[in-house]
């Protein structure tokens, strides 16, 4: 049983750490300050969709965009982990926020910037591809779906969230989050150059 469950458990795990709903909720709420419960469940709505929409379409044809250009699984595991390198190593550093982007309210938020790129970003794009070069595609939608249904749950529940845990609380998460994202780059560029050199 745990055999078959463990696809399932290794891929749910570096998307978990790559999306970081935590973090997310400061900007959320920021974000959604002053609208209705409705208007806020419809941008939570808008979000997730969005955002599973976009890696779903990424997992289908990031591999087959690649293979036109002629690009390999481990030349993209070593340019996706020099990347979630130093996107994580960036996020590390004091005064970088998942949010620098996010500037004004405007209308469509949960398409932009909400679901993407603040949950669905070039780190979740990297993580996703590579988990199912690693996995397959069953455990990675699966992997996928359950991370997308527990950021729903997060932003639904964000002010409990953050009432709970605090500001302080979040960025402190989100540093660990971003450490082990900089450590599972570390592994892709591994994998990498093992695939493209000493095979």
């Amino acid at each position: 049983m745990m055999e078959m469950l463990k696809p399932y458990i290794l891929a749910f795990i570096p998307l978990f750490v790559a999306i970081d709903a935590i973090a997310t909720i400061p900007v959320f709420l920021s974000l959604v300050h002053g609208t209705s419960v409705r208007q806020k469940n419809s941008i939570i709505l808008d979000a997730v969709v969005t955002a599973t929409v976009v890696a779903i379409i990424f997992i289908f044809i990031g591999k087959w965009v690649f293979s036109l250009l002629g690009v390999t699984v481990p030349d993209f595991q070593i340019a996706g982990g020099l990347l979630l390198f130093v996107l994580s190593v960036r996020l590390l550093f004091p005064g970088a926020q998942k949010d620098s982007f996010v500037h004004t309210h405007e209308q469509g938020l949960g398409v932009f910037p909400l679901g993407t790129p603040l949950i669905t970003g070039p780190a979740v794009l990297t993580t996703t591809l590579m988990m199912m070069n690693s996995f397959g595609l069953i455990p990675t939608l699966v992997s996928l779906v359950l991370n997308m249904l527990f950021v729903w749950l997060t932003l639904v529940k964000a002010d409990v969230i953050m009432k709970f845990v605090g500001p302080s609380g979040t960025r402190a998460f989100s540093k660990i989050m971003y450490i082990l994202l900089a450590a599972i780059a570390v592994m892709m560029v591994r994998h990498g150059i093992i695939g493209a050199f000493l095979k």
